[in-house]
Order: structure tokens, then C-alpha cells, then sequence
């Protein structure tokens, strides 16, 4: 009977546990760079919804449409990838080992 009771806990653990993992739908790998922002690369490719190499305001969503006018240098109403590249970081605190800052 114990040996049925722990086969049970076991199976009904590891079948959690699948379960808890398929369902974030990304591997623990995939995990480790989600707080990392977007690189210029992946930015275009979400928000160039014209494919013209440039993003316009009305393309531009999240935080980068508040900051757009800062960003575009040139104010020619457009993001360039050289615009985002020089465009100021975040200034977030960084986190030492275990979140202490």
C-alpha cells in the first residue's frame, strides 16, 4: 500500500510540475533575458508595421512613444535605428545578487 501511495505522490507531482511548465510556455533559458529591454533590431521588427526602415508616432507604442520627441533629433517625425541607438537608457537601479540592491 505505501509503495502505491508514493507512486501516486510522485506521479501527481511530476504531472504539476509538467504542468507549471508548459504552461509559461518558455524555458527556463528563455526566462533569464525577460527583463533585458528590446534590442533596435527587435523593436522594428514589432513596431515598423510599413516596413520603411523608419518608426512614425503612430507606429511607435509603449514607453518610446512618450519619450518620442526626445528621441527624434532630427524631428522629422521619424525613428531612425541610429535615433534609437542613441538614444538615452533607462536608469533603473541595479540589482545586486538575490534582488538587493
Amino acid at each position: 500500500m505505501k509503495i502505491r501511495s508514493s507512486k501516486f505522490v510522485l506521479i501527481l507531482g511530476l504531472s504539476s510540475l509538467m504542468g507549471c511548465y508548459t504552461a509559461c510556455g518558455q524555458s527556463p533559458d528563455e526566462r533569464k533575458g525577460k527583463n533585458k529591454p528590446p534590442t533596435v533590431e527587435e523593436l522594428f521588427a514589432k513596431m515598423d508595421a510599413n516596413e520603411d526602415g523608419q518608426i512614425s508616432e503612430e507606429e511607435c507604442k509603449g514607453p518610446l512613444k512618450k519619450h518620442f520627441a526626445k528621441i527624434d533629433t532630427n524631428e522629422d517625425g521619424y525613428l531612425s535605428k541610429e535615433e534609437l541607438e542613441d538614444a538615452p537608457r533607462s536608469k533603473r537601479p541595479k540589482k545586486g545578487p538575490k534582488g538587493k540592491q
